[in-house]
């Protein structure tokens, strides 16, 4: 017995996964922006692609009629039943609650008795066409990820085309045409989704399948059918989403087809029920819907997992250093690369792309200070965007870093450079030697900063110790910042220089560099002395 209720168990989970993962509201793959991992012992931000969560969009729009007054009640008016043009007991009257049809009850929670809807008047200035145009509005872009369902209170109208806009209803494109006769009303051949193919699947067709006039219990639905074109790439039951996926990354087509900012719905005839319509029983033609669905999410462009409904109006919270209401652009300071929309690729974590400093590509982040963004600058650049070599790094000139080669790029560093010494001349008097003599005593200085004796750049001369990689402490009878200079006359320089050299041999790398100096011929020279 226990086995069986663990077969059962099981056989239910698996059908609920089944379920689940294969409706499109349930794509639960890009929900998180980002994460924190950790990297080189510190914790850092892992990006991913990220999309709000699919939601009834029909409780963030705004619904306009054309023309305005099309609505029954004003003046109050009877209709009949269109099966039965005798049974007139329906009464429409703006000015009483329980009898006014107002737009807004198109889209106000189902399961009430009686049921509300939405009426227009009846067509009674026949033969004048009974035409009625209802925009959606979201005054944002959204993506569309399941059926929009029409319901019908009156019969399912004999002729309408719903319409999309991308750009806040400036212009209009069709999405699908609905009619009794499609080459009487639209000139085109009846075909189904299911006809369709992966190849034509953004094909626009008109539909016979939800034109029947009579109202019946199951035929008051109008669809245009999300699933069943996306089942043309992820498979019957939507088991391939990578495909599907796969199709919208590269695809820009097939993405705004699901995408809209507004939408249409084109009432051109009403329900007769018949091919001749009864000019002395008009009240029994008219429109009535009392629901219309659409599931969707914001479109945030794969850059945002949360969409907020604020003062009127949609908009995506952003990640990635993205802004905007469809985070389009990249935020300020972070244009160090182009922006562009998230990947759903590889599956299933996609990827973020995400708004970089604009450091030309010499570091990997930003930072606050003092009420200002700047750059981490690594390279040895610095300046707000890295955009100039540090002092002393300026052995070649700067350059942004390289994307290229892929993967990892090129750096560009800037090089350090030796600094230019600085001459301090200073004269001496030297008694005994007839005209006054003059001597010439040369000393190098380097920038605090740099680091006069360490182990890379220069070693301190006869003898000298290197403190804290600044200055030499020299032994006696030397001086100077290297210990470069003998303290001494005549013969006895000689001899102590012999003497401390004897006690440290110094390595060739602790001498004076050449190029340091080549350096002292020259500077005599400018004073016209050719030795000390």
């Amino acid at each position: 017995m226990y086995l069986l209720q663990v077969f059962v168990l099981q056989a239910l989970w698996v059908s609920w996964c089944h379920a689940t993962q294969h409706y499109p509201a349930s794509w639960g793959h890009y929900d998180v922006c980002k994460s924190q991992v950790y990297a080189e012992d510190r914790l850092a931000w892992h990006y991913m692609a990220c999309q709000p969560e699919a939601t009834d969009m029909t409780k963030y729009l705004t619904v306009s009629l054309d023309p305005p007054n099309i609505t029954c009640g004003d003046p109050p008016e009877m209709y009949c039943a269109l099966e039965n043009p005798y049974m007139c007991n329906n009464e429409c009257d703006a000015d009483t609650e329980e009898l006014a049809h107002p737009p807004e009850l198109m889209f106000d929670s189902e399961g009430r008795n009686p049921t509300t809807f939405w009426q227009s008047t009846s067509w009674k200035k026949y033969p004048r066409p009974l035409q009625v145009n209802i925009t959606l509005s979201w005054n944002k872009t959204i993506e569309l990820t399941d059926d929009i369902v029409l319901t019908f209170e009156s019969g399912r109208p004999e002729q309408l085309v719903l319409e999309k806009s991308l750009d806040y209803g400036r212009t209009w494109q069709p999405y699908q045409f609905y009619a009794s006769d499609c080459l009487d009303a639209f000139t085109m051949e009846p075909k189904a989704v299911h006809q369709l193919t992966p190849n034509t699947m953004l094909e626009i067709i008109c539909t016979e399948a939800y034109s029947t006039g009579y109202v019946w219990k199951y035929d008051k639905t109008v669809r245009f059918e999300i699933k069943d074109r996306f089942a043309l790439l992820a498979g019957p039951r939507l088991h391939n989403m990578a495909s599907l996926y796969g199709q919208l990354d590269t695809t820009k087509n097939l993405r705004d087809f699901f995408t809209l900012t507004d939408l249409r719905i084109r009432l051109l005839r009403p329900a007769t029920g018949a091919t001749m319509v009864d000019e002395n029983n008009l009240s029994r033609y008219f429109y009535a819907i009392s629901d219309i669905k659409v599931q969707g999410r914001c479109k945030c462009n794969l850059h945002a997992n949360s969409c907020v409904f604020d003062k009127g109006k949609l908009g995506c919270e952003c990640e990635h250093n993205t802004t905007g209401p469809d985070c389009a652009r990249c935020k300020r300071h972070y244009q160090g690369r182009a922006w562009s929309m998230g990947s759903y690729l590889p599956i299933p974590k996609g990827t973020a792309n995400i708004c970089e400093c604009k450091c030309n590509l010499h570091a990997n982040s930003c930072v606050f200070d003092k009420g200002k963004l700047g750059c981490e600058c690594e390279h040895n650049t610095t300046g707000p965007d890295c955009a100039r070599c540090k002092r002393h790094y300026q052995g070649r000139a700067w350059s942004m870093g390289s994307y290229l080669p892929i993967p990892k790029g090129t750096a560009n560093i800037c090089e350090y450079i030796l600094p230019s010494p600085s001459r301090h001349d200073s004269w001496e008097m030297f008694p005994g030697r007839g005209r006054k003599a003059m001597r010439v005593h040369l000393s190098f200085s380097l920038l605090p900063t740099a680091r006069v004796c360490d182990n890379v750049l220069l070693r301190c001369q006869n003898g000298g110790v290197c403190h804290h990689h600044q200055h030499c402490q020299c032994l006696a009878g030397f001086g100077g910042v290297l210990c470069e200079t003998a303290q001494c006359q005549g013969d006895s320089c000689e001899d102590l220089q012999s003497s401390q050299l004897s006690l440290r041999p110094l390595p060739t790398a602790q001498t004076l560099p050449l190029t340091l100096l080549s350096l002292i011929p020259s500077l005599l020279a400018t004073r016209g002395l050719t030795s000390l």
